[in-house]
């Protein structure tokens, strides 16, 4: 009897047991459902698609891969002005202009190809020719912009008292009471190697090497080195020397943080901190500044000690010791007790177990991390460096906020991936070679 009552009992258990898990196997799928459908209310994604502009996504793109060359006319003084980008660095000697450009005084044709033109005629009236469109005309009335558009004017047209601007796929034309400015665009990156004022601008490679000298004062070599390294619009220079910035400012967070981390850590574990109380206020310590996002820290420090790389270094230092000093207080809690006690019964002193006793242990360790941090400091000294004005990040805040660079946003960006993948390489092989003692790895 007693038999088939623990049969039932079991019976019963089990059964229960198996209606626990059948209800929760079909509440998570229902708790997941809720919450996604939390998510789409909270995020507005319904709305995603009305707050999308997908013409400037088109403009920022073909910046990305092209170059535009500004033809403007002032609206005051009637002053032509040619220029790439619409920088001094990039502007026409006087007197030049761009090939599609017909200049007759005041007056000008601008090819925008495809049978469309923008002419500039007298008391700055300006016509936008198209095969597509009736002729638009824009000229300055009174400090008023007046035009022939319709009402509505159509969708690639903005138009107001003050501005219109006519975007094709031809080129933009933009009528201010100031100024009325072209921009057509071609693909590349146009003046990279050269400026226009340089007289290695349009040479080929092998015209540098074995053509004839074009400047008498350098042979063509050294004066086309100069010449890059010496570029005013995309100030190479500049760039790598931020490049290096940005290296620099992880290599002193990073290690920084390491030799100050380590000898926390030993009050932060067990078996070398027996007091609790101290053991309890270092791993605070840790918590606290490793709670703190770096971005707050930066903003902090900043403030404190005011914008620059050393600044930055500051900000990854102050964080990556909360991180360091978590992992280095548990890899010291795992060491083995027997080399540091055949390290003591040498007549070691305390300094010389840790030195030969624990250290040894736990330098893979802390290598690894070690290394492992400055990868990824790497890249987020390139934020970082935005917010503190230092490194590479400076000069992509830059480009981005003047709204026109965005082929210079590409140009940086693209350093910033080689310089990750650089110091990837470099790390990974600096932890095989360290810690496994080879330089070979797959």
């Amino acid at each position: 009897m007693t038999m088939l009552s623990t049969n039932g009992d079991l019976r019963q258990q089990t059964a229960d047991i198996f209606t626990r898990k059948k209800r929760i196997a079909l509440a998570v799928p229902a708790v997941i459902f809720a919450y996604f459908v939390y998510v789409f209310i909270a995020f507005d994604v319904a709305g995603l698609a009305d707050r999308a502009r997908m013409d400037n996504a088109r403009t920022l793109v073909a910046d990305a891969y092209s170059y535009k060359t500004h033809v403007a006319r002032d609206n005051r003084d009637a002053e032509l002005s040619f220029a790439i980008e619409g920088s001094r660095a990039g502007t026409y000697p006087a007197g030049e202009y761009p090939e599609w450009v017909s200049v007759d005084g005041t007056n000008m044709v601008v090819d925008l190809g495809g049978g469309n033109f923008v002419r500039y005629l007298d008391d700055t009236l300006v016509t936008f020719e198209s095969p597509d469109f009736d002729t638009i005309t824009l000229q300055l009335v009174d400090d008023v912009v007046v035009t022939n558009l319709p009402d509505p004017a159509p969708s690639w047209v903005n138009a107001s008292d003050t501005r219109v601007s006519i975007t094709t796929d031809a080129g933009r034309l933009t009528y201010t009471r100031s100024k009325a400015e072209v921009f057509r665009y071609s693909n590349g990156w146009e003046l990279f190697f050269f400026t226009l004022a340089s007289p290695y601008h349009g040479t080929g490679l092998v015209d540098i090497l074995a053509g004839p000298q074009l400047d008498d004062s350098r042979s063509n070599i050294v004066g086309a080195w100069q010449d890059f390294w010496g570029n005013t619009l995309w100030r190479h220079t500049d760039v790598m020397w931020a490049l290096g910035e940005t290296v620099l400012m992880a290599f002193l967070g990073t290690f920084g943080a390491a030799i100050i981390a380590l000898p926390l850590a030993f009050l932060a574990a067990k078996n070398f901190a027996p007091v609790v109380a101290v053991r309890f206020a270092v791993r605070r310590v840790f918590d606290f500044v490793r709670g703190v996002d770096g971005l707050i820290w930066t903003i902090i420090l900043s403030r404190a000690f005011g914008p620059g790389p050393l600044t930055g270094a500051l900000a990854i230092l102050v964080t990556d010791v909360g991180g360091f000093g978590k992992s280095f207080s548990e890899a010291l809690e795992n060491v083995d007790e027997k080399q540091i006690e055949g390290v003591q019964s040498t007549g070691a002193k305390p300094i010389q177990r840790y030195r030969f006793g624990v250290i040894p242990q736990v330098t893979p360790i802390l290598l690894s991390q070690i290394l492992y941090y400055f990868e990824s400091n790497t890249r987020s000294a390139t934020i970082i460096g935005a917010i503190t004005g230092g490194g590479i990040g400076l000069f992509l805040t830059q480009a981005m906020q003047t709204q026109n660079d965005w082929e210079k946003v590409t140009y940086y960006i693209i350093l910033i991936v080689i310089m990750v993948m650089v110091m990837d390489t470099v790390s990974g092989w600096l932890r095989r070679k360290l810690i496994k003692g080879d330089g070979e790895g797959h």
